[in-house]
């Protein structure tokens, strides 16, 4: 029983662990080669125009971890407050997720 609480204990301590290794990563700015384009990659462009922003609106969602698309990604980040998406801030939102 002991050892079971022992583990248990362990475990929680590397999944907090994780979760700060994840956030710090997320937030670090990319280098210099990914940072340079300012521009959406042309799916993305594409995508946006042909969803059209009337199939999107700001519900409060403001990571990339709540969006399904790159379009979606890109209509929050150009039209609603408080979006943490670009870590960069060169107007690319997900890039790691969904924007590549």
């Amino acid at each position: 029983m002991k050892r079971l609480i022992i583990l248990l204990i362990i475990a929680a301590v590397g999944w907090y662990g994780y979760g700060k290794y994840h956030d710090r990563l997320a937030a670090q700015p990319m280098g210099k080669a990914e940072a340079q384009g300012t521009r959406l990659p042309a799916q993305a462009s594409a995508n946006l125009e042909s969803t059209g922003a009337a199939a999107f609106k700001c519900d409060g969602r403001t990571h990339c971890s709540q969006m399904t698309s790159c379009a979606e990604a890109t209509y929050f980040l150009r039209n609603c407050p408080g979006t943490k998406m670009d870590g960069n801030n060169d107007g690319i939102p997900c890039e790691r997720q969904w924007c590549k």
